[in-house]
């Protein structure tokens, strides 16, 4: 039996006054929104079924903590991606439903660089901007083999807007390091957890929630919030992304064909993008901005074609997209920085095919498919 002082893992107690109001909202038997928005872990890659991740076991504590109340689950988590595409996309996979609770894990995700460290910023205030009627709490998660994460990183941001923050890193990981809980009970590959990795940090989360809760039963009213944020700690370029693709935008086409087919799920990330298989292809978007990701498809079906990536037809300092992927899991939802710390004014950002294999023996076995530009 692991004995788990979860304790531990609370990073940063925080102000959780907009967690009580959202609380004693559902005390009083006014429905309530609980939403999720991470990777892999949030989206519950090797839980045996979706109620046992941990998503849905934090979910399932508001319904039984609060009966009167209807509680909606909403769970944006994408396998594969960083913060800087979560801050494109949290308006749309998750703010649009008026969330009352919100976690954020993208911890194993980013890199535990400053660049990384702004746009979690950007995710954070673009979060805590969209209304005073919602709380946000942040995990964070950790690679069990080596100890990475981008938590030192984000931990900065969570403390500098005091938000309720528990790592898993201080919770499981050290019995992991001292030998007394092998790895391989709780994650098959030292990243994702399995069922009881899941329900652990199901556990870190609700015991935090439970001591916010018992705070929360001696309030007899809603907290006033202060919906004025602190200046940004970082350049915080990153806050206000856009994604432009075929759904959105009117980029100017050479060869390159969108796709229409349609999308069910967020989790099927190969829609509304465009694709080209030919060398000498090219799609071009404008966009007022200061900084440029492209999104597109890394494949381990090879060869693929490649491109570049050219900002306002400076070929000299020009990006390669290479769609090949080293990986053996499966294709993944790439996320590249172009440029940033551009002036903020309108700027083109040209796909152009530069490489295809149609003339040799091993033909490209898939096209390229760009999933959008990403400007902020």
């Amino acid at each position: 039996m692991m004995d788990i002082n979860y304790d531990k893992g609370i990073m940063n107690f925080g102000d959780n006054r907009r967690l009580e109001n959202a609380m004693l909202k559902a005390m009083s038997g006014e429905a309530v929104t609980v939403g999720f928005l991470g990777g892999s872990i949030t989206q519950g890659c090797l839980s045996s079924v979706p109620e046992t991740c941990y998503a849905y076991l934090v979910y399932s504590w508001w319904k039984e903590k609060f009966p009167k109340s209807s509680v909606t689950y909403i769970n944006a988590g994408i396998g594969g991606t960083p913060s800087d595409f979560g801050v494109a996309r949290v308006e749309d996979d998750l703010l649009r439903y008026k969330p009352d609770f919100v976690i954020v894990e993208f911890s194993v995700n980013d890199e535990n660089t400053f660049h990384y460290m702004e746009t979690y910023e950007g995710l954070v205030r673009h979060i805590l901007k969209s209304s005073s009627d919602l709380s946000l709490m942040l995990v964070h998660n950790v690679k069990y083999d080596d100890m990475s994460s981008a938590e030192d990183k984000h931990l900065i941001i969570g403390k500098y807007y005091d938000l309720p923050d528990v790592s898993m890193k201080h919770t499981l990981y050290p019995l992991v390091a001292s030998g007394s809980v092998d790895a391989l009970e709780v994650t098959k590959d030292y990243l994702h957890p399995n069922d009881l990795g899941h329900s652990i940090l199901a556990k870190l989360i609700i015991n935090y929630l439970e001591k916010v809760y018992e705070n929360a039963l001696n309030i007899k009213r809603p907290h006033k919030i202060d919906t004025a944020l602190f200046k940004p700690l970082t350049l915080n370029d990153y806050e206000n992304g856009i994604r432009l693709n075929n759904l959105n935008s009117k980029p100017v086409i050479n060869g390159f064909k969108p796709d229409e087919s349609p999308q069910s799920h967020i989790t099927e990330i190969f829609r509304h993008g465009y694709t080209s298989w030919k060398e000498g292809d090219s799609i071009t978007f404008t966009a007022s901005c200061s900084a440029i990701c492209v999104q597109y498809r890394k494949s381990v079906n090879k060869p693929a074609p490649i491109a570049l990536a050219i900002v306002d037809g400076d070929e000299d300092n020009a990006v390669v997209l290479d769609a090949n992927f080293d990986e053996d899991w499966g294709d993944c939802l790439y996320t590249q920085l172009i440029c940033e710390r551009l002036e903020r004014k309108e700027h083109s950002i040209e796909i152009k095919i530069v490489a295809d294999h149609s003339k040799e023996k091993e033909k490209d076995a898939v096209a390229f498919y760009l999933v959008s530009v990403i400007a902020y």
